[in-house]
């Protein structure tokens, strides 16, 4: 049974997600975009693909010149998580994570990233798992700053700049497939860049 706590949240997404894409009918689309990417990678709910898609179809001939901009407030939003999670604002980072339902696994990623963080913060940049989480949670492993910001960079750059040149290329008939299935190519891309770096390291390791 759905407790009333779900129910709210869902509302409140959903109210969330409504206001977001108001932004594409109105003159601040781009400066919206920019914000969304921007709060959306330390706290903000909903991600930015939502209005991406919007302004894209509505202007698809300056479809990557939106990507870049929310590619480039996606990863400074992500060194305002780094910092909640780095230093004295680390307990508002809990906070937040709590909010999503996510601080076990918080706490429990602090330890992987010591091993693992530019594969982490690849895998939450480029698929759908909370890269907000991730941003946060690098912050609190102090994981080096420049690995954390290129690893950043690629993954959100690849994620926009794929959704965009989609758009660009095969116009309104793609959004259904995107809607439908980007998240699940991603996954699937995601898994097999995995598989292959656990493949060369058991090929190096025998």
């Amino acid at each position: 049974m759905v407790s009333g706590t779900h129910v709210r949240r869902w509302h409140l997404h959903r109210r969330l997600y409504d206001w977001v894409l108001h932004w594409a009918d109105t003159p601040y689309g781009t400066p919206a975009l920019f914000c969304l990417a921007f709060a959306e990678s330390s706290f903000f709910p909903v991600p930015p693909d939502v209005l991406l898609i919007a302004l894209a179809l509505g202007s698809s001939h300056k479809a990557l010149r939106f990507a870049l901009w929310c590619s480039i407030a996606s990863v400074v939003g992500g060194l305002l998580g780094y910092y909640i999670g780095y230093g004295p604002l680390a307990y508002v980072g809990q906070k937040i994570a709590s909010f999503y339902g996510r601080e076990e696994l918080l706490l429990s990623l602090q330890e992987e990233f010591g091993q693992r963080g530019v594969l982490w913060v690849f895998l939450a940049g480029f698929t759908p798992i909370p890269y907000k989480i991730f941003t946060i949670a690098a912050g609190m492993a102090k994981m080096h700053l420049g690995l954390f910001v290129v690893a950043s960079a690629v993954s959100r750059s690849a994620r926009f700049f794929l959704v965009a040149w989609l758009i660009w290329r095969f116009g309104p008939k793609i959004k259904p497939s995107i809607d439908r299935y980007f998240n699940l190519l991603c996954v699937i891309f995601a898994v097999l860049l995995v598989g292959g770096f656990l493949a060369i390291k058991y090929i190096k390791a025998h």
